[in-house]
C-alpha cells in the first residue's frame, strides 16, 4: 500500500516580532516513532507577521508488506501510520550568529485525518518542550494548515494498461494538448502535482524525451502567437507544465550531477566560514571589504570553472532534453541568435545549479540549512553565477544592489560568456541519431594533434603526421591546417568506443584510439595528458548514444601480425578488455510504473469535475465560435474533437479502475477475517474500514 498525502502551509496571522523585525518561514516534518522525513521548508517571507504562504509539501510512505522497492518513508505495520505525525515549526530569519529563532509549533497525528481525505483548520501554535517557557501559547500567533491524506491500493500491472498506454501515447497525439498527460496538467490545481508522476512514468518506460519535446513546441507557439509575449527571453521562464516536468525531470536525473560537481566547493565553503560580506553597510567590525571580495571572487570563480567544465557529466537525458529546448526556440525564433543559449540556460542556471547553490540542503548536497554567514555567502554566490549563466547583454542592470554590481566588474569579460557558451553547446548537443535536424553544427573543441595513418590505402605508409582536429556534434574531422578542406571526416554515428591507448603499443605518451566500424581504429596522440582526457571525454559525450556501440576493446595497438595486448593473431577478434564508457549514459531510478499510474488514476479521479467541465468546454467550442465563456477560458483546447475523444476514454479507464476498487474494497471487508496475518487484531485501518462500511449498510436500509 502507498500513502501518498500533501500538506498545505496557507497562512498565519499575528506572529510575534522578534527584534524590531518578522521574516517568517516554515518547516514540515513527517515524524515516526523512531526517525522523522527530511524537512522541506517554505519561502522566507520579509517584513511580515501575517504571511502568506501557500506552498505544498509531498510526503509518501510505503508498506512493505503489499510494496517491496525502497521509498522515502518505510513503515513496519499499519499501527505505525496513527502515530506518525506532521509537524510544522515557524522561525523568524535572522542574521545573528546564533541563528534563526523559533516562534512556535504544530504537531498534527495523522490519525485525524485518516476519517477524510482533506483536512483544513486553524491552529494556535505551541511552544516547544525544551523551548522558550516564557512565551504564552496565545502570543505565539497561529498557523493554517490544508493536509490531505491518501491512501492508494496498487493492482498488478495489466489493470492499468488502457490507461497507462493512453498516457504514454501522449507525445504522439496532435496537437499534444489533446493528449491524457496534457489534460492532466490542466486540470490539476498545481501544474506541480501532475508533474511528478507524469515523470517518474514516463522516465520510467523511456518516454519523457518526446513527451517534453512535445509540450514545449507547444509551449513556443503559443508565446509566438500572444501579441504581448513577442520577447523570446519569455520562454519556459513560467510555472508552466513544461517547466514543472523539466525541473522535476532534473531533480531525479541530475542529483548525482550535483553530488559530483558542486557537493566538494559546497563543503569546504560550510567548514572553512571565510568572510564573504560585500554590502557596505553589513560589514561587520574588523572585517575589510577588499578581502572580502577577492574571497567572494575566488569562490564564484571556481564554481563557475567547475560548472563550465562539467558538460562530458551531464546525464544524456537532461542533454536531449536540453538539445529539443535549443532546436524548438532556434526554430521559433530565427531572428535572435542567442535563444539557442537562453532557452537551456534558464534551466540549468537559473533553475538547477543557482537554487542548489543557494539552499544546498534542498538538494541533498548538505544534511542542514546552513548557518546565517555561510547561507549569505551562498546567496551572493548564487546570484552572481545566474547572472553570469543568463547571457545578459546587460548584466549590471540585473542587480537591484549597487555593491552586487560593482562585484560583477570582475567578471565583465568575454572568456565568461564563451565558457557558458561552450558549456551549453556541449550539454544540448544530444546523443539522437537526427544530428542533421541542426541547421548549423555545434563546434565542440579544435586543436592539434598528431595522429597516426590509418591505412586507408593497401601499400601505404603508416607513419606519424600533424593534423588539425576539430569536433561537431556531426563529425570529427581532421585537415592539414586550420581552415583547410577535410582530410578525413568520421561521422559521430560511426565513433563506436573512444579508449586510452597503452604506450607499449608505439612507445609514445598520451595516446588514444578512435574505434569505427569494420575494425577500423584511429589512433592520436595528444599534447598532454589533460587534453588526452579531454578529448576522450568529450568524443565518448557526444556518441555515447550510438546503436553500436563497443563493449569490449583492445587497450593495446595491432602490430607485426598480432594485438600486443592479449596476443590474437586476427586482426578482428573482439577486444579483451570491457569499455571504460567514462560516462554514465542513463541514470537508474528506482520507479515503479503501476504505482505512478495508480497515482495519475487518483489525480483524475479526484479533479473528475473538472474532466467534465472540459468536456463542456469542448462541446461549447465544436458549436459555438463566438467569445470564450470565461468559465471555460482557463482549459486550453486546440482541438476540440480530439481533445473530447481523450477526455472520453480517460473518464471510461478512471471509471474502469474505480469499479476495480470498489470491488476490491468489497471482497476485503467480506474476505478478510479480522485477527489473520493481513489484518492482525488492533489493526485500526480495518476497523475503520468495517465501522464506515457498517455506517453505509445501516444508511442504506
Amino acid at each position: 500500500v502507498c500513502i501518498f498525502f500533501f500538506s498545505r502551509v496557507l497562512e498565519c496571522q499575528g506572529l510575534p516580532i522578534v527584534n524590531g523585525q518578522c521574516d517568517p518561514y516554515a518547516t514540515v516534518t513527517l515524524a515516526g516513532p523512531s526517525r522523522q522525513s527530511e524537512a522541506k521548508k517554505t519561502k522566507v517571507k520579509k517584513k511580515t507577521n501575517n504571511p502568506h504562504f501557500d506552498e505544498v509539501f509531498y510526503f509518501e510512505v510505503t508498506r512493505p508488506s503489499s510494496y517491496n522497492k525502497k521509498s522515502h518513508f518505510d513503515i513496519e505495520d499499519a499501527d505505525e501510520i496513527d502515530k506518525m505525525e506532521i509537524r510544522v515549526d515557524l522561525w523568524n530569519a535572522s542574521n545573528l550568529k546564533f541563528g534563526d529563532e523559533f516562534l512556535g509549533e504544530l504537531r498534527l497525528p495523522l490519525k485525524f485525518l485518516r476519517q477524510s481525505s482533506s483536512y483544513e483548520a486553524w491552529y494556535f501554535l505551541q511552544p516547544r518542550d525544551n523551548g522558550n517557557k516564557s512565551l504564552k501559547p496565545d502570543d505565539l500567533g497561529s498557523l493554517r494548515l490544508n493536509v490531505v491524506y491518501t491512501e492508494d491500493h496498487v493492482f498488478s500491472s495489466d489493470y492499468y494498461s488502457p490507461l497507462r498506454d493512453l498516457l504514454l501515447k501522449s507525445a504522439d497525439v496532435e496537437p499534444v494538448s489533446a493528449s491524457a498527460a496534457h489534460i492532466l496538467g490542466e486540470v490539476c490545481r498545481e501544474k506541480q502535482e501532475a508533474a511528478i508522476p507524469l515523470v517518474r512514468l514516463f522516465l520510467h518506460y523511456g518516454r519523457i524525451v518526446p513527451f517534453i519535446s512535445a509540450i514545449a513546441n507547444a509551449e513556443v507557439k503559443r508565446t509566438q502567437k500572444l501579441f504581448i509575449s513577442r520577447d523570446p527571453n519569455t520562454i519556459f521562464r513560467g510555472n508552466s507544465l513544461t517547466s514543472k516536468c523539466i525541473d522535476e525531470t532534473m531533480k531525479l536525473a541530475g542529483m548525482h550531477y550535483l553530488q559530483v560537481t558542486l557537493k566538494p566547493i559546497i563543503d569546504e565553503i560550510c567548514q572553512v566560514h571565510k568572510p564573504c560580506e560585500i554590502d557596505p553597510v553589513k560589514l561587520k567590525d574588523g572585517e575589510n571589504l577588499e578581502n572580502n571580495r577577492e574571497n567572494l571572487r575566488q569562490y564564484v570563480d571556481r564554481i563557475f570553472t567547475v560548472i563550465t567544465k562539467s558538460g562530458v557529466s551531464c546525464p544524456t537525458v537532461m542533454c536531449d532534453i536540453f538539445f529539443s529546448l535549443r532546436e524548438s526556440a532556434a526554430k521559433r525564433f530565427q531572428g535572435d541568435l542567442d535563444v539557442r543559449y537562453t532557452a537551456v540556460s534558464s534551466f540549468i542556471f537559473l533553475r538547477f545549479f543557482a537554487p542548489a547553490i543557494l539552499s544546498p540542503n534542498l538538494f541533498q548536497l548538505t544534511p542542514h540549512h546552513p548557518d546565517p554567514q555561510t547561507s549569505r555567502t551562498l546567496t551572493l554566490i548564487s546570484k552572481t553565477i545566474q547572472t553570469l549563466g543568463s547571457l545578459s547583454k546587460s548584466k549590471s542592470a540585473n542587480f537591484k544592489e549597487s555593491y552586487m554590481a560593482t562585484f560583477y566588474d570582475y567578471f565583465n569579460e568575454q572568456k565568461y560568456a564563451d565558457a557558458v557558451k561552450n558549456f551549453l553547446d556541449l550539454i544540448s548537443s544530444s546523443g539522437r541519431r537526427d544530428h542533421k535536424s541542426i541547421e548549423q553544427p555545434i563546434l565542440l573543441k579544435e586543436g592539434f594533434m598528431i595522429k597516426r595513418a590509418q591505412g586507408r590505402k593497401r601499400f601505404g605508409m603508416k607513419n606519424f603526421k600533424k593534423r588539425w582536429f576539430r569536433l561537431t556534434n556531426h563529425e570529427f574531422t581532421y585537415q592539414k591546417s586550420k581552415g583547410d578542406h577535410p582530410l578525413c571526416s568520421i561521422p559521430i554515428e560511426n565513433i563506436l568506443a573512444v579508449e586510452r591507448l597503452e604506450e607499449e603499443s608505439f612507445k609514445m605518451k598520451n595516446m588514444f584510439q578512435v574505434i569505427q566500424p569494420e575494425r577500423r581504429v584511429l589512433y592520436i596522440q595528444a599534447n598532454n595528458c589533460v587534453e588526452a582526457k579531454d578529448w576522450i571525454d568529450i568524443l565518448t559525450k557526444v556518441s555515447q548514444c550510438n546503436k553500436k556501440r563497443l563493449t569490449v576493446y583492445h587497450p593495446s595497438a595491432y602490430l607485426n601480425g598480432h594485438w600486443l595486448c592479449c596476443k590474437a593473431t586476427a586482426d578482428n577478434t573482439p577486444g579483451c578488455t570491457p569499455c571504460t564508457g567514462g560516462l554514465p549514459a542513463n541514470i537508474q531510478l528506482d520507479i515503479d510504473g503501476d504505482r505512478e499510474t495508480e497515482r495519475i488514476y487518483s489525480l483524475f479521479n479526484l479533479y473528475m469535475p473538472k474532466l467534465e467541465k472540459m468536456q463542456e468546454a469542448c462541446g461549447s467550442k465544436s458549436v459555438y465560435d463566438g467569445p470564450e465563456e470565461e468559465e471555460y477560458s482557463t482549459f486550453i483546447i486546440d482541438d476540440p474533437k480530439e481533445t473530447y475523444k481523450t477526455l472520453k476514454l480517460i473518464i471510461e479507464g478512471v471509471g474502469t479502475l474505480e469499479q476495480e476498487h470498489a470491488q476490491y474494497k468489497r471482497d476485503k471487508f467480506k474476505k478478510t477475517k479480522y485477527g489473520s496475518q493481513e489484518h492482525p487484531i488492533g489493526d485500526k485501518s480495518f476497523q475503520t474500514y468495517i465501522r464506515q462500511q457498517s455506517e453505509i449498510s445501516a444508511h442504506s436500509i
